[in-house]
This record gives structure tokens, sequence and C-alpha cells, in this order.
């Protein structure tokens, strides 16, 4: 009885109705494009760009799962994607485990960090359950400050891409990047299985009604500490498959900066979009990388594009074309 209360706060039409895996039609033609884009697009366009595109499209997806579908605010996603690359360089480098290994563990350490951190947070709500992530990624900011196997301010360098599964070596970037498409498209559809699952609802009845939700009985607060877990799992393996891409794992990466940039990339994108984070951070990296001759100036040229893009799309690029063609993307 509770599910069917939920489900009808949010009324599905006639030409929204599921189809494959969840998708609408709309939504099964923006994934086929989306497909079609991944597996052609390195015969065009360099490879090392595509997959920093592609990982930090995984990124964007993770937060989104918190923000769009839960209406939890992070600030400090950093900590988990950075942590993840940490890890996953630390793995490969210095244990030389595989680099599916590494990835899978800075997954891990990213969720095993989501569920101290998560377990604090959501004990508020609002303004403070952003500022109480903001400050406990701080933390974990200065502990890889400070952490002797993270190298300080050196960073982890030269991290060996090594062979997937020990038998397909990775040092080409077309291979790899086959590698990257795929965790992407991974997590890409496990967020999007889990946002229109039973539990996807229940998070969205979260994010509508909180007191109504729990007066049907629902136990919020382990709903949002399973979002935040998943989010924060997800945003581990995109910044392990990062570091095994680069070679590299630093601060910039665990820093608040990088936290402050996927807020960005999923407003910019359409925000509790399924396809708005992915434009938005193809969005967000193709601009620092065209506009990288500016030096300095790209932070604030990317403020004005931030600002006229709010100004001019209120829901985001995909929320307004969603909305134009009034079709849920």
């Amino acid at each position: 009885m509770a599910d069917t209360t939920i489900d009808a706060a949010v009324p599905v039409t006639a030409h929204e109705e599921a189809g494959f895996l969840g998708f609408t039609r709309a939504q099964a033609l923006a994934f086929g494009v989306l497909v079609a884009f991944v597996l052609i697009s390195p015969f065009f366009l360099y490879p090392v760009f595509l997959m920093k595109v592609l990982c930090f499209a995984l990124f964007a997806c993770a937060f989104n799962l918190l923000i769009g579908y839960v209406g939890l605010l992070s600030f400090g996603h950093a900590a988990f994607f950075g942590m993840g690359g940490y890890v996953a360089a630390h793995a490969a480098k210095v244990w030389g485990l595989t680099p599916e290994v590494s990835i899978i563990g800075g997954g891990l350490v990213g969720a095993v960090l989501g569920l101290f951190i998560g377990w604090l947070a959501i004990r508020r709500s609002g303004i403070y359950f952003a500022m109480i992530t903001l400050a406990m990624a701080q933390m974990v900011y200065f502990f890889c400050l400070q952490a002797p196997f993270t190298g300080g301010e050196d960073g982890i360098q030269q991290v060996p891409r090594g062979s997937l599964f020990g038998v397909i070596p990775l040092g080409s970037d077309f291979t790899l990047y086959w590698v990257v498409a795929f965790i992407f498209l991974a997590g890409f559809l496990l967020v999007h299985r889990v946002v229109h699952s039973p539990f996807g609802q229940v998070m969205k009845a979260v994010r509508e009604n909180e007191p109504r939700a729990t007066s049907l009985g629902y136990r919020t607060d382990d709903y949002k500490l399973m979002a935040f877990v998943l989010s924060a799992a997800l945003a581990g393996v995109a910044g392990g498959t990062k570091a095994i891409i680069f070679g590299i794992a630093t601060l910039v990466d665990v820093n608040w900066t990088m936290s402050g940039e996927v807020v960005l990339m999923t407003l910019v994108g359409g925000l509790g979009t399924v396809f708005g984070p992915v434009v938005g951070a193809a969005v967000i990296v193709t601009m620092q990388n065209y506009l990288a001759e500016f030096g300095a100036w790209v932070t604030v040229i990317q403020g004005v594009i931030f600002v006229a893009c709010v100004l001019a799309f209120r829901r985001g690029i995909v929320g307004e074309i969603g909305h134009l063609l009034k079709v849920k993307l």
C-alpha cells in the first residue's frame, strides 16, 4: 500500500511508460545516441580526452544520484573521488594489483568512507548536511596531505596501467578507452536502474516529502544512507579509473574545488535528469580542455558561462530540452 501511494505522487503518462531496462521511449533513444557516441568518438577524437570526459560523467552521475533524487547536497564528494584515486594508484603501483582490482578497491574505499561520513551527515539536513560533508572532506584532504602513502604534495606518480585480468595490456590509449567506456556505461545503467527501482521511488519520496515517507513506514535515514554509500562508491570508482588513465593521483582530486566542479557539471547538465550529468561533464571538461590557454581566466570564463546557463536554462541543458519536448530525459 505504501509503494502505491508513493508511486501515485509521480504520475507517468502513456508515452512515458517504462520499457527496456526501465527506459522510456525518449530515454531509450537518448541512450542509443549516447552509446553510438561512445562507440564512434574514439575514431575521431583524442581517446585520453574522451576517457577524462567519461570519468567525470560517471562522477557527476554518482553525485546526481544523491542530490537529484534524494535532495541531499554534498559539498564533500571530492573526498570519495580523490581517495578512490589514491587507493587505486597505490594498489597498482606498490601492491602490483591489476587495474580492475585497483579500481574496485577505490570504489570499496569510497563506499566505506561514504558509510562513515554519511552516517554522521544524515543526522542533519539542508545547509547543515552540506557543511558536515564539506568539513569531513577537508579532514580527508589534510589526511591525504600528511599520509605517507599519498606522497603529500607530489602525489603518487608513474602509476602503471598494467594488464586487464593480467592478460590484456592497457598501455595503448585506444585499448584502455574501451575498458573505461565499459565502466562508464555499467555505472550509468546502475544509476538508472536504481533510480527507477522501488528503492528509487522511495528516494524520490524522501526528496519530495520526507515526513510523509516516514509516516508511511519507511526508515528514511536508512534509505538516505544507502544512497549516500552507493553514490560514494561510484565516485570512488570514477576517481580510481582516472588515476589509472593518467598514471597519477594528486591533491587536486581531493580538494574542495573538485566538489564544486561536480556540482557545476550537474547543474549545467540538468539536476535530477538521467542524462544531464553526462552532458554537463562533457561541457565542463571540454571548456577546461580548450580554454586552458587562458590560464587563470578559465575559472572566470566558467563562472560567466555558469551564470548564463542558470539564467537561460533554469532546468539545465538536458532539463530544458526535455521540458520543450515534454519528455523525461
